[in-house]
């Protein structure tokens, strides 16, 4: 099976990619493109499977620039391949040719950046304590002080947990709520005293008042999905022992 990769228009000056879980060599409950080698998985595998996304992106294995994510609103600014141990960061940004940045999900957001007239990109994982810590405009930030313009970037959130599939409790409600009481708009109501969370909305509003020339999200549901994406969440309340990673790139 070929490679699944799909793009956005706003991007289309850029090689970039949101790769769902079609066309790897992971087999089990990682069946397809996993790219984590936090997982589980066969690290033989993985690495097959990177080296298929590197040669998708037109670089080297060693040019997929990624860090060890956790959850932060941390920006690493690059201009070569890291070697070594990964640092602790949430985004990447680089205003260098040749380097493919990446971002591993699977239910958070990952979303790519572009300013194609200064020539600087950036990617970042964004899931809920990320956005609303700040990830989002640190990457904007930082790709400012690379010489880009927010007015002239473009960003678009890949796959991504829904709305419908996102339920959350009331102490998840209270955070977002005392960061502002307007993010009320962005929970529904649910079962009891479950509400569904719009992570991809906050996404899109966190952009958008940042400044960014334009923002998309591509509507593809992680959870929802599963032939072609990877989910944490449907892999929790399915009882698995590990999940798959599903790997966004971009790259000037």
């Amino acid at each position: 099976m070929t490679l699944e990769i799909l793009t956005s228009d706003i991007l289309s000056s850029v090689r970039h990619g949101f790769f769902s879980r079609r066309g790897g060599a992971s087999s089990g409950i990682f069946a397809g493109l996993n790219c984590g080698y936090g997982s589980s998985d066969q690290t033989e595998a993985v690495s097959v499977n990177r080296q298929r996304v590197a040669a998708a992106m037109e670089v080297e294995p060693d040019a997929l620039v990624g860090v060890h994510q956790v959850h932060s609103p941390t920006v690493l600014k690059v201009d070569g391949p890291i070697n070594g141990d990964k640092p602790k960061a949430d985004a990447v940004v680089t205003a260098t040719p040749g380097l493919a940045l990446t971002i591993l999900t699977a239910d958070c957001q990952p979303v790519l950046f572009a300013d194609p007239d200064a020539n600087v990109i950036g990617a970042a994982h964004a899931g809920w304590r990320g956005a609303l810590d700040g990830v989002l405009e640190a990457t904007i930030d930082a790709m400012e002080s690379l010489g880009a313009k927010r007015g002239n970037t473009a960003a678009v959130i890949g796959p991504t947990i829904s709305q419908s599939a996102y339920e959350v409790g009331p102490d998840f409600l209270d955070a977002f709520v005392a960061d502002s009481p307007e993010n009320l708009r962005f929970f529904a109501n649910g079962t009891g005293d479950r509400l569904q969370f719009d992570l991809p909305a906050f996404g899109l509003h966190r952009l958008r008042q940042a400044g960014v020339g334009q923002a998309e999200w591509t509507r593809h549901c992680t959870y929802s999905d599963p032939d072609r994406f990877y989910s944490y969440r449907r892999s929790t309340h399915a009882k698995e022992a590990d999940y798959g990673r599903l790997i966004s790139a971009i790259k000037l």
